[in-house]
């Protein structure tokens, strides 16, 4: 008996391969206009770069009259307030979602949820304003000043929080960062905790595992990429804020001393205050192309949580 072999063509309308056009499209127009991105800040930035060279890094004098300038401060104020936001934000974001997910009452869950989640709607230049207005003169009297005086006689704390206590500086913008992104962090981490099968918990529990012990042998380790994940979201958002920044880090290049009670400035909030006044010169090229290093960071960061991930993901996969 013969058997006989049909081969199945798919048949492709005209509006199927219009719509795999159209994808095509939607996906290279990203690619396309990242790269503009990439090229007009370099194009933009150019002046600076020839003028200054690697220098720029690393110097810290920013006088626009004498066309000196350089991005050490705005760097050192970004990534610093961005890791006191992250030191604060990551154990405050996983006390909510574990409450939310292991010990909340049914009643209190979506109501609380929903609380947390609508303060990421909050525009940053309220942030801002209720930082500068209300959280400075609260945070300098009741704790800037305390601890300036419990940490008088400690070599290592007195460095880090000498000086007078005006309210706003390098710590008091990564506090408001903080508050910022547990929204973030906190939504996502709650999620991907909920993604846990809940056999493997009750199996934990059956043990005679703690609310802890499950938390840390048997959700974590299932939810260690999303979790990563929601902490590199957060970041992000850390990294480029500017209205709340601008408003309580002190927007000043003075650096003087390491004290995180002393006033600096970030890239976002540099170029917030003075791109609309700047010459259309060395002046604007070198804040593009603070823009640049800030894009830059960003992609380190993004690429750096892109293979941890992965690599979190190879191991899962190993187990």
């Amino acid at each position: 008996m013969n058997k006989t072999k049909t081969h199945f063509k798919p048949h492709y309308s005209f509006w199927d391969t219009a719509f795999a056009w159209l994808v095509k499209g939607a996906a290279f127009t990203v690619l396309l206009l990242l790269v503009s991105i990439i090229i007009s800040l370099i194009i933009s930035a150019l002046p600076s770069i020839q003028t200054f060279g690697w220098g720029f890094l690393w110097q810290k004098e920013w006088n626009p009259p004498a066309e000196t300038f350089g991005a050490l401060i705005p760097i050192y104020g970004t990534l610093v307030t961005s890791a006191i936001a992250l030191m604060i934000a990551v154990p405050v974001s996983f006390g909510i979602a574990l409450f939310l997910t292991e010990l909340a009452p049914n009643w209190l869950k979506r109501p609380l949820g929903i609380a947390i989640e609508l303060l990421a709607a909050i525009p940053s230049i309220v942030y801002g304003m209720w930082g500068l207005f209300v959280f400075a003169p609260l945070f300098a009297q009741y704790f800037q000043e305390p601890l300036e005086r419990f940490s008088e006689n400690i070599p290592i704390l007195k460095t880090l929080f000498e000086g007078p206590s005006f309210g706003i500086g390098i710590l008091t913008a990564g506090i408001i960062l903080a508050i910022m992104v547990i929204p973030y962090i906190a939504s996502v981490m709650r999620d991907v905790f909920e993604q846990t099968p809940k056999m493997m918990k009750e199996s934990a529990y059956g043990l005679g595992a703690t609310t802890w012990e499950v938390i840390w042998h048997v959700v974590l380790p299932f939810t260690k990429t999303g979790v990563l994940g929601g902490i590199m979201l957060g970041l992000g958002r850390a990294l480029g804020e500017t209205m709340a920044v601008t408003f309580v880090i002190g927007n000043t290049y003075q650096f003087t001393n390491l004290s995180l009670f002393a006033p600096g400035n970030s890239i976002t909030s540099s170029l917030a205050n003075e791109f609309a006044e700047a010459d259309a010169g060395l002046h604007t090229a070198a804040l593009m192309e603070l823009g640049l290093i800030l894009f830059v960071i960003t992609f380190i960061v993004l690429a750096l949580s892109k293979m941890m991930i992965a690599k979190t993901s190879k191991y899962k996969g190993a187990a």
